[in-house]
């Protein structure tokens, strides 16, 4: 009886598993979770900065939640230098000014500009969910300034 329950226990992990990472049973996040998350981030860095990049590049502490993460980059020179989700850790160090869709849009040039100390401001790109189709999505990001920084943290339409 009880390998009976494990086998059923494992096979219910895989199938969620397998779900989670198609894509199949990923719960979206919404525009309430983006701001909540942005207000959680410049919280954070401004109490304590170094601490608050490292848990956002780790994707600690709560700053990545399915397909709701922080991203942050300088204001002096337009590099990303935190981001918490694992598919985009490949921008680090990239200028975002440079983040362009499949179509073209140079989204990222409107990213760094909407950065704006005391302001929220969105900003509308298509990227691609969470899952195996590539294929960019509408999706809009909540972007400010705080600590010489421009953070956003975005939700697909």
């Amino acid at each position: 009886m009880l390998h009976a329950r494990r086998k059923i226990a494992f096979a219910f992990a895989f199938a969620a598993g397998a779900a989670l990472l198609t894509g199949a049973a990923l719960a979206l996040g919404t525009a309430d979770d983006a701001k909540a998350m942005l207000n959680k981030t410049t919280a954070a860095l401004k109490a304590d900065k170094a601490k608050a990049l490292d848990e956002i590049n780790a994707g600690t502490n709560g700053f990545l939640q399915s397909d709701i993460y922080p991203f942050c980059f300088n204001l002096s020179d337009g590099k990303i230098i935190a981001v918490s989700n694992v598919n985009a850790k490949a921008n680090i160090g990239k200028d975002i000014r440079d983040n362009k869709d499949a179509t073209g849009d140079a989204f990222g040039v409107r990213l760094y500009a909407a950065a704006k100390e005391g302001q929220v401001n969105e900003v509308s790109y298509k990227f691609a969910k969470p899952g195996p189709d590539t294929t960019p999505q509408p999706k809009v990001s909540f972007v400010t300034a705080v600590a010489d920084l421009g953070c956003g943290v975005g939700y697909y339409k």
